[in-house]
Order: C-alpha cells, then sequence, then structure tokens
C-alpha cells in the first residue's frame, strides 16, 4: 500500500466519523444548549432536567439516522476489507 492510498484510507476513515457520530453529537450539543438556557431562564437546577430530554433527543436521533449510519458503516467496511484483499492478493 502506497502513501497515498494511506492517506485517502485515513481521509475516508475522518468523513465515516463524521457522519456516524456528527449528527448525534449535534443534536446532544443543541438539546444541551436548550436545556440549560431553561434552567437558566426559569432558575430550576435540577440535573436529571437536563439528562433526560438530552437523552430522548439522541435515542430519536439513533433511531432516525440509524439506517443511513448502518448503510454507511458497512459501505465503508465493505471498501476497507475490498482494499485488504487486493493489497493481499496483489
Amino acid at each position: 500500500m502506497q502513501e497515498a492510498d494511506l492517506s485517502q484510507l485515513l481521509r475516508e476513515t475522518m468523513l465515516v466519523l463524521l457522519k456516524l457520530g456528527g449528527p448525534v453529537l449535534a443534536v446532544g450539543l443543541v438539546v444541551g444548549v436548550a436545556m440549560s438556557l431553561v434552567q437558566a431562564v426559569t432558575q430550576i437546577h435540577e440535573q436529571t432536567l437536563a439528562f433526560i430530554p438530552k437523552m430522548a433527543a439522541i435515542v430519536a436521533t439513533l433511531m432516525l439516522a440509524g439506517p443511513f449510519m448502518l448503510a454507511t458503516l458497512r459501505d465503508y467496511t465493505t471498501n476497507l476489507f475490498d482494499r485488504l484483499i487486493a493489497v493481499g492478493g496483489g
């Protein structure tokens, strides 16, 4: 495997990482900021008040984006194994 192949593989790995983790982290961030704002305005500082909506939003995001995430990971893994076979066979 050449350096160009490795750098392309690393770039592809980072893109898959962003595709898989990005939506979940973004939703968690938005809900967390919104709940912090609500807590600051109402002056109710209960930890479960921020945790439960954030957890529910992340679970909903995983359920909605799950098929996309699975397809992305499946395609990446298939591509990676094809490359490994090509390197091992050549």
